[in-house]
């Protein structure tokens, strides 16, 4: 049999299952596996990858993406048949990785995965043995997080016509230690390993930590476990990778493996101060044909006095393994039912189930813990915080509010943010490492996230909520140090009199707002300071500003004026808000002149100085109609400032918006002297605000096809501006086309196809989504398992996979936009953006989401496969019953108690007619 070499993975179940023949033969793939125990996993097609809890306590040794194929530190399973070489089931061993290049078609090898399970399947005809090897970290149960540990499970078949008797041995490194040390005393901390045998396997537990936090006395116990499928225990171990792999081997042809008639450790061996491994030997089985036999290998990290005997017994034998395989599969499929999509492509619903288990992933692995996102030490951005709370809205709604309500503590009174973020919900803490950075974007994104929750909710209240703001050291938004301040004072801001200064949710999003709208630099845009979205844009800390997020800053100033007037269904006539806030609410008494840009500098300075250490804890009463006016007039302000001062147009005729100024002052967009400079950052926020009138919008997309489109990537970030600009950004010491340097960048692409659907340009924005869908799908090129990427590279493969913000964005634009599902102010609102090839053969399209506490499953029928722009909503039926809807639009709106009147305890379809 000939090994199938044909590239491309293929879905084998609606669930998004997925198969892949000769992964091992595709570098730099890598797959996930985690659970809410804070157990991360990385696994690769020959297993190797690592496996922790945290940057401090790693089981296996750390690894960066280009360790993948360069370390031989791998999980290993060792078979020795009399009469030939030793045979490694996962392909670790010196003569497969010899063979890599020669074609085998006495081994094959074929990947299955799934959400969030991983097996790979090797067949030895030489040998007549087949190893199915599925590994995951188990789901918890009943609400329990689970436990910190890894399963891998071995199935060993006889696929020959004769007996075969077989030793297996199981050989995992065990590094037991922080990431710090993978090259800072490496070798001392192997000194302080404590490693024993136990009946079931190898543990090693460290007497100390060497880390940045000093040496303290050690509380983890690293180990693998291991059992034969019906429970029985190893019969020996080689707890010691130098007696392992023996003089002059390797871990690729160990001598323990390798050489007959080593005798392994039994139970109850100690050994100090060495570099430890899993080496677990079993006992030596004869297998019928077609008889198989199953091992189970627990990888765990578990506190030092935590009996490990209780793993075994919880996890240790072939039933058991199976048992929580199950649950872990209907785990993480329940997490991502809440929203399916069906469209002409079924592949499409498929792979959008990755997209959709993405965010929850960024939630468990931070930015941080897999091979290609090798910095940071876990956790996530602030940015990432608010975002990826968009997914939550439409995947996991319930616990949004307290994570909503809890994530606006970390504001400070300055406008800027914390930006160490605690484990746990609404936990920040101070910057000890004295670094003060603010991205000015980061004001802009909680009003985003805060406004998709109301309109799904409807709950106005949020906005009169009080929360805390965030204190540390760092005042006027960075530029100065409170000196006053000390870390026992606490990390929330007080009041002159010592007590919790607190304001409504509201407050806070006026604080981040009207702080931006004053901040601005000599052209009159909002300044960058440390980066915006485009965090290599972090070289114009003192003159430059971002053109690009002054109009997303000027749409939300707008809506949040509109927002404000909603306040009124409460019965609200008017707010509390704190005094020193209301010299930023100008027209309410001492205007300022917008066009000065020294007058809107010294008005921020003033508020800067009311509340450098604390704030008075006096309110003033605002009614709602002033606030509204006054917001709309900073609004318009920004708006016609744009659209005035930085719109261009270059030789050739093409006209877009600018989007940045650099360290000089200097516009950075239009004509330069190596060409054409563009961004397609300075355009989303501008179309998807409407900053863009309508003509504008069109030109914007004439521009960016000539400048920006490439037909084998799909849209870039920027144009090539020419090599290292020291006066913007570090992203422009990277090659072109890499990264925040002119890549197609998926999460601003996805922004880029949401802005165009908002602007009726439905073609233009499908032609986005559907390129990038059909990019990473084509495996070929992108070298990806399902999913999106933070990247296309200039090759076309596909690079930082699994955690990126864009899958959030993705999930909205579809369900928002093209399916035109979405919320507002609590009433459900359909309008469909639908192109005809999206509809099936049937002229259908549906998708499945929650709304108001009810499982809804939208159906749109368009028999005659109309184009968009040429059907309309003509009715909604609900079991045989027409629903009262009002127009609006190009859609129609529906009452939350309309939905809320239907059966919530089933999934209800709406099926809707088109014509």
């Amino acid at each position: 049999m000939t090994e199938n070499t044909t590239l491309g993975w293929r879905f084998t179940s609606d669930d998004g299952t997925f198969r892949l023949d000769a992964p091992h033969k595709t570098s730099y793939l890598y797959f996930p596996l985690v659970n809410e125990a804070g157990m991360m996993s990385v696994v690769t097609p020959t297993l190797h990858g690592d496996t922790k809890t945290g940057q401090s306590t790693f089981l296996t040794a750390p690894v960066s993406v280009e360790d993948l194929h360069n370390t031989r530190s791998a999980r290993n399973f060792w078979v020795s048949v009399a009469g030939a070489d030793p045979w490694s089931a996962t392909g670790n061993s010196a003569p497969q990785v010899a063979r890599t290049f020669v074609e085998d078609p006495d081994e094959t090898v074929t990947l299955d995965a799934g959400l969030l399970w991983h097996k790979v399947t090797r067949r030895n005809a030489r040998l007549g043995l087949a190893a199915e090897i599925t590994n995951f970290v188990p789901a918890g149960k009943d609400g329990a997080p689970g436990d910190p540990v890894e399963l891998m499970v071995v199935t060993l078949t006889n696929t020959s016509n004769a007996a075969l008797t077989i030793t297996p041995t199981a050989a995992i490194p065990l590094y037991g230690r922080s990431a710090d040390n993978l090259r800072d005393h490496r070798h001392v901390t192997s000194l302080l390993h404590r490693i024993r045998t136990v009946r079931h396997g190898v543990t090693v537990c460290p007497t100390l930590t060497f880390d940045e936090r000093g040496h303290r006395p050690n509380a983890v116990t690293y180990a693998v476990l291991g059992v034969e499928g019906d429970g029985a225990p190893p019969v020996s171990f080689f707890p010691v990778v130098e007696d392992f792999i023996g003089e002059g081997g390797n871990l690729e042809w160990p001598a323990a493996v390798v050489q007959p008639g080593m005798a392994g450790a039994p139970a109850g061996t100690a050994i100090d101060g060495y570099e430890a491994i899993g080496a677990l030997r079993f006992a030596d089985a004869t297998l019928a044909p077609g008889e198989s036999r199953a091992y189970v290998l627990i990888l765990a990290v578990l506190a030092h006095d935590e009996p490990v005997e209780e793993l075994v017994g919880r996890y240790g034998s072939e039933a058991q393994a199976a048992h929580w395989l199950d649950a872990t599969r209907a785990h993480w499929q329940a997490m991502v039912a809440p929203l399916a999509f069906e469209t002409a492509d079924p592949g499409f619903g498929r792979w959008l189930k990755w997209v959709a288990v993405q965010p929850f992933l960024r939630r468990l692995f931070g930015n941080s813990f897999v091979p290609y996102h090798d910095y940071g030490r876990g956790g996530r951005g602030w940015r990432d915080l608010w975002q990826d709370c968009l997914a939550l809205l439409m995947l996991e709604p319930e616990p949004v509010h307290d994570l909503l309500f809890s994530s606006f503590a970390g504001v400070r009174v300055d406008g800027s943010n914390a930006t160490i973020i605690g484990s746990r919900p609404g936990e920040f803490l101070a910057d000890r490492n004295n670094i003060p950075r603010v991205w000015m974007d980061h004001g802009a994104w909680p009003y985003l996230t805060t406004r998709l929750y109301l309109d799904l909710s409807g709950d106005l209240g949020f906005l009169l909520q009080e929360q805390a703001y965030f204190k540390d050291a760092h005042i006027n938004r960075c530029q100065a140090k409170d000196e006053a301040w000390s870390l026992e004072q606490g990390t929330q801001l007080r009041t002159q009199t010592g007590e919790i200064a607190r304001g409504s949710v509201l407050e806070h999003l006026l604080v981040q707002h009207l702080t931006a709208f004053f901040n601005v630099g000599a052209a009159g845009n909002i300044l960058l300071e440390g980066a915006d979205w485009n965090d290599g844009m972090d070289m114009a800390r003192e003159r430059g500003e971002s053109v690009a997020f002054t109009a997303l800053y000027a749409s939300n100033l707008r809506d949040l004026g509109e927002l404000v007037l909603a306040l009124g269904r409460l019965g609200v006539t008017e707010v509390e808000l704190a005094a020193e806030l209301l010299p930023l609410l100008d027209t309410l008494a001492a205007p300022v002149d917008y066009t000065s840009v020294a007058a809107k500098q010294g008005r921020l300075a003033h508020y800067f100085a009311a509340c450098t250490h604390t704030v008075s804890g006096e309110k003033r009463k605002v009614s709602l109609t002033d606030l509204a006016r006054d917001l709309a007039a900073k609004a318009d302000s920004l708006t016609a400032h744009l659209r005035r001062e930085e719109w261009l147009t270059d030789r050739a005729g093409f006209g877009w918006f600018n989007g940045y100024y650099d360290n000089d002052g200097r516009r950075v967009e239009g004509d330069g002297p190596n060409g054409v400079r563009m961004t397609l950052t300075g355009q989303v926020f501008a179309l998807m605000g409407g900053i863009a009138t309508d003509a504008q919008a069109r030109e914007i997309v004439r521009a960016a096809d000539r400048y920006l489109y490439d037909p084998r990537l799909g849209y870039r970030l920027n144009t090539d501006f020419g090599g290292m600009q020291h006066n913007m950004g570090r992203c422009f010491g990277f090659a072109f086309g890499h990264k925040e340097n002119g890549a197609m960048f998926s999460h601003m692409a996805v922004m880029y196809a949401n802005a165009l659907y908002q602007r009726g340009l439905v073609h233009e924005g499908f032609k986005v989504l559907d390129e990038m869908y059909q990019h990473c799908a084509d495996f070929a090129t992108s070298r990806i398992y399902p999913g999106l990427p933070e990247y296309i590279s200039g090759r076309g493969r596909g690079l930082y996979p699994w955690l990126t913000g864009s899958a959030s964005w993705y999930l909205l634009t579809l369900l928002n936009e093209v399916f035109g599902v979405r919320g507002k102010l609590g009433d459900l609102v359909l309008a469909p953006k639908l192109v005809a090839a999206q509809f099936d053969d049937r002229g259908e399209a549906a998708v499945r989401t929650q709304f108001a506490g009810c499982d809804l499953e939208i159906v749109y029928h368009n028999p005659r496969r109309l184009e968009h722009g040429a059907y309309a909503i003509r009715r909604i039926v609900v079991d045989g019953v027409e629903l009262p809807v009002t127009r609006e639009g190009q859609g129609v709106r529906i009452g939350r108690e309309v939905i809320t009147d239907l059966n919530t305890r089933m999934t209800q379809r709406l099926d809707i007619e088109l014509g």
